[in-house]
Formats: C-alpha cells, sequence, structure tokens
C-alpha cells in the first residue's frame, strides 16, 4: 500500500460510497512503482480514503482504475469497494466511455487531407484529425511508445480538434475511449506537433530528462456508473495554460 499522503493536494471532484474522481496536480505519480517512494496521488487517496488502499489488486494502486503521466494533470478514477474494481475498470475501457484531453502542442495545426499520412484522416468537422496509428511499447521496460510496431501494438484511434491556434503553439482538444499508454502525447507527436513540455516525443531539453509538467489535461471523463448504470460526466477545472485567450481576455 501506497505511504499515505495527507500533505499533498488532491481536490475531489466526484464521490459516492462505490468511486471517487480526483483532479491530480502536475509533477505527481499516479502511483509507486515501488514500496517507500515518494508521494503519490495515490498515497493522497489513502490519506483521504483508507478503503482506496484494498480496492484495488495490486495495493500500490490504492483503487486506481487508470493512471496518468506525472506530468499530467486532472481526471483520475478509482474504486473504494474490491468488489466494484473490475467492473469500474472495464467500464473506462467500454465504447460508451470518452476521454477529453487538452493540450497546448508546438507549431501550427497541421492541413492534413485523407491519404497525405499513413494512420490519419480528417474529421467530420473542419479542425478535426483522425489518427487511427496503433501503439507498441518500446525502450528498457516498455517505457516508450512506437507507432504501427514496437511490442504487442494495440488498435488506437485519438479524434484531435484545434481549438486555438497561437503564435507558436496551438491548443487543441483530444478525445478517445480506451487510452493506450503515451496514446495523446505519441498520436500528437505523430501529427508534427508534440506536447510542449514533452522531451519524451517532442525536442529533448539536453539532459533526457522529462519536465514536471506538461501541457497536457485530462479534463473531461464519461463513464457508466458501475453500480446504477447510469453515465457520468466529470470535468476537471482547466489549467491556465489551456484557457483560450477570447476567455482569458
Amino acid at each position: 500500500m501506497p505511504t499515505p499522503a495527507a500533505e499533498v493536494p488532491l481536490p475531489v471532484l466526484y464521490a459516492d460510497d462505490d468511486l471517487v474522481v480526483v483532479d491530480k496536480p502536475g509533477g505527481l505519480p499516479s502511483h509507486p512503482l515501488r514500496a517507500g517512494e515518494g508521494p503519490s496521488a495515490a498515497g493522497a487517496l489513502v490519506a483521504r480514503f483508507p478503503e482506496c488502499g484494498k480496492a484495488s489488486p495490486d495495493p500500490r494502486e490504492a483503487g486506481l482504475v487508470q493512471r496518468l503521466d506525472r506530468g499530467t494533470t486532472g481526471v483520475l478514477v478509482a474504486a473504494r469497494r474490491r468488489n466494484l474494481w473490475p467492473t469500474l475498470r472495464d467500464a473506462l475501457a467500454a465504447p460508451e466511455c470518452e476521454k477529453t484531453y487538452c493540450a497546448e502542442v508546438v507549431g501550427l495545426f497541421p492541413d492534413l487531407g485523407a491519404g497525405q499520412k499513413d494512420f490519419v484522416s480528417p474529421g467530420a468537422q473542419p479542425g478535426t484529425l483522425i489518427v487511427a496509428a496503433p501503439i507498441g511499447r518500446v525502450g528498457r521496460r516498455g517505457s516508450r511508445v512506437r507507432l504501427g510496431g514496437g511490442r504487442q501494438p494495440l488498435p488506437a484511434v485519438t479524434k484531435v480538434t484545434l481549438v486555438e491556434q497561437r503564435s507558436a503553439t496551438a491548443l487543441v482538444e483530444t478525445r478517445l475511449c480506451k487510452g493506450r499508454t503515451h496514446q495523446v502525447r505519441a498520436h500528437l507527436a505523430y501529427l508534427g506537433i508534440p506536447v510542449v513540455g514533452d522531451t519524451t516525443y517532442g525536442e529533448a531539453d539536453g539532459n533526457g530528462e522529462p519536465p514536471a509538467f506538461l501541457h497536457l489535461h485530462a479534463a473531461a471523463i464519461v463513464f457508466k456508473h458501475p453500480s446504477t448504470g447510469q453515465l457520468l460526466r466529470i470535468e476537471a477545472p482547466l489549467p491556465d495554460w489551456a484557457r483560450r485567450a477570447l476567455q482569458s481576455g
């Protein structure tokens, strides 16, 4: 079980007897990889909801049914009861589940038509692209992914919509269902618009170390409640970088 971390800020977005949804800050891992590691969202969960510590098969996860990269902020879902953990996990992989991310990316939003790039097609609305590149693991312990190859490539589809073009960056919204490891980051980099701060799939910063914060935010999730069957939509407040200039002016 992760060490309880009551001092870690972890705003609660939704909670009932079955599950809890929190807003993970940037720079905080979702859960520790080994016993005794530093603060994590899982540790902060256990401090506030001790029952989460026994809700998942792997006690390090503290009931979490999804993960966010250390530098990613936003919606994180956990079960509060062991018997509901598998059902909740399945709900986040079901067709009716939709995950929405906001990202600030480097460069101009691409103008790509059908057939101009493998695995990319135009969406139904202007300024929308569909990336359907399979994702496989590469590197030591599968810490990176490769599109269209790697170990055990799995299907992955991301809908990318331009929200606002800025001078050197753009604000985009992405929507997906299941969500593979690094899916949004890898698909955006494949389009030539890596996430701001992403030295894994974008430009390195000289020492190869990823920054504490990415401009990537898990903004909302829609899924079926494991007990009631009703669809829940839960949103996390947008960080400053994700707010449109017209809205902030």
